[in-house]
């Protein structure tokens, strides 16, 4: 058994381990009630855009922007895996890397696979197993859709000048606190609908169909690509909220349960003493 100063340092080490612990599940809390409110207020308008581009999708013409809905042979893809820059939240940026690599072993086995890896974690590992075409990880200091906009561009540039066939995104989606869903989304070409309609929508275009759907193709791809980052970026901190609140309470368990035995040592320390004591008196009577 340690000795009681062993125990007491272990305390003392588990305590200061549990004020870290608390402190940032706090602060991931303060973070994630304004990353969910922006998520959750985002979510009606980019589904519903997304929804608008897939339904007129089937219609376009390559001048209207149908290049960007068309269906090319699979030679080349890039899959944007988007994690955090900070680890100490669960298995957040592991279940991406793992989507990762599932996608390039099975999905795309023998493709042409780059990354392009938006954090530090994902880029860390992502890197040592695939060719990466971009790394960011100063978005999420200041994150708005203008300064991720030229992400977005730079996709349907790549996209459009035949650089890639196919692009998808790979993120935690966010639930609650407690729950993030990692989704695997196609970004280009643009998927059609697969809801069945009663009836063909009839749309009516004014000024005119193709000045209103170049203008709609890149608007709907930014926000999309934007609300990917946005959920994922509320899920780190959920991830992070419970990964520390499990943390804090494992040490108060593991604290708890070394005060046991340290008191144990200390009381049968006194008791050994006190016999000793006891001994001494006895053999000097003697």
């Amino acid at each position: 058994m340690a000795n009681l100063k062993e125990i007491r340092n272990r305390i003392s080490s588990i305590g200061s381990t549990m004020k870290i612990t608390s402190a940032m599940k706090m602060v991931s809390a303060a973070k994630l009630k304004k990353a969910q409110d922006a998520i959750v207020q985002m979510r009606p308008y980019s589904n519903k855009l997304t929804e608008l581009l897939q339904n007129l999708s089937a219609t376009l013409d390559v001048e209207d922007g149908g290049v960007y809905t068309q269906e090319r042979e699979v030679k080349k893809v890039l899959i944007v895996a988007i994690t955090s820059n900070r680890g100490l939240c669960g298995g957040f940026n592991s279940s991406v890397i793992k989507e990762v690599n599932h996608l390039a072993k099975t999905k795309y086995a023998g493709k042409d696979i780059s990354v392009l890896t938006i954090g530090k974690k994902g880029n860390d590992i992502l890197s040592k197993e695939f060719n990466i075409y971009k790394f960011e990880s100063e978005l999420y200091d200041d994150l708005t859709f203008e300064n991720t906009a030229p992400f977005a561009e730079d996709l349907m540039q790549r996209f459009e000048e035949g650089d890639f066939d196919k692009i998808d995104l790979v993120y935690n989606r966010f639930k609650n606190a407690a729950t993030q869903i990692i989704t695997e989304e196609q970004y280009l070409p643009i998927a059609s609908s697969d809801e069945e309609s009663e009836g063909e929508a009839d749309y009516i275009f004014e000024p005119n169909k193709s000045e209103i759907v170049q203008g709609l193709i890149p608007k709907s791809l930014k926000m999309q690509l934007y609300k990917a980052i946005r959920d994922s970026y509320a899920s780190e901190h959920g991830a992070r909220m419970t990964a520390m609140h499990k943390a804090t309470d494992n040490a108060t368990e593991l604290r708890d349960e070394l005060l046991l035995v340290y008191n144990k040592a200390r009381q049968a320390s006194i008791t050994n003493e006190i016999l000793e004591i006891v001994g001494g008196a006895e053999a000097l009577k003697n």
